[in-house]
């Protein structure tokens, strides 16, 4: 229950000033007006289809993100050559601002959803990548030598002791490469979308409806919260053998 206590304290303090007209109505809405405006956008249907278009985006980018980053994650983590070849490259990448990509993979590729869809997924590929090559960096090289000493092929060495050993931090990554997805969509439907939470947002600033801006705000809230605990529980299903510390 304690996890509630501070987003019912700011729901009350919200409602609170906003009853009180501490904050004016047409600078933030209400509790009630945003509850109202979410029954009507789900009673109209608005609300599934520009929620099923976000999820969808996000699916499928990070979906790309993650095929992408094992695939080079495996190889830089495991070859020296891969690393000067590539790492280099993709951490200056990783450095460049989510809506620095936005102008050109609008130019390259317009304005459909193949453009919305890259962009989340360059978002979620590089903690995927980072963490996996920091995970193969990190297995402890007495754990190969014993495998080698057991006869075990590299094929067998990778699947048996690698994969193993690295399996939660790629979880780790693929986690906070979930949450990234969301954040880059909000760039992705901001700038050129027709559907989506990021369009329902923009919809509301151009006209000046704080409550319709307040539900995806809380929606891109819920959906980022839900994935980000959803992949909590698969790591405590997939990895419960870890030796961790658990407070």
């Amino acid at each position: 229950m304690i996890r509630f206590v501070v987003p019912v304290a700011l729901v009350v303090a919200w409602a609170t000033a906003t009853a009180t007209g501490w904050v004016k109505s047409y600078q933030l809405a209400s509790p009630r007006d945003v509850v109202r405006e979410l029954s009507d956008l789900a009673a109209s249907g608005v609300l599934w289809h520009d929620l099923g278009a976000s999820i969808t985006r996000v699916a499928a980018g990070f979906a790309i993100a993650l095929i992408a980053a094992l695939v080079l994650g495996a190889y830089v983590g495991g070859s020296r050559r891969g690393e000067a070849l590539l790492d280099p490259t993709l951490q200056a990448i990783r450095a460049v601002p989510s809506l620095a990509w936005v102008p050109l993979i609008l130019l390259w590729l317009g304005i459909g959803e193949v453009a919305k869809i890259t962009l989340v997924a360059i978002g979620a590929f590089f903690p995927i990548y980072v963490a996996l090559v920091s995970g193969i960096r990190g297995v402890d090289r007495k754990l190969i030598e014993v495998g080698r000493s057991f006869g075990l092929s590299r094929f067998a060495l990778v699947a048996r002791v690698l994969v193993p050993a690295t399996f939660p931090q790629l979880l780790v990554g693929a986690r906070i490469g979930l949450t990234q997805a969301w954040l880059f969509l909000v760039a992705a439907e901001l700038l050129a979308a027709s559907s989506g939470l990021g369009f329902l947002l923009t919809d509301g600033q151009q006209t000046s409806r704080t409550d319709e801006i307040l539900v995806a705000i809380v929606l891109f809230a819920v959906c980022g919260k839900l994935s980000e605990s959803a992949m909590r529980s698969a790591e405590r299903r997939l990895v419960g053998w870890a030796d961790t510390v658990t407070p």
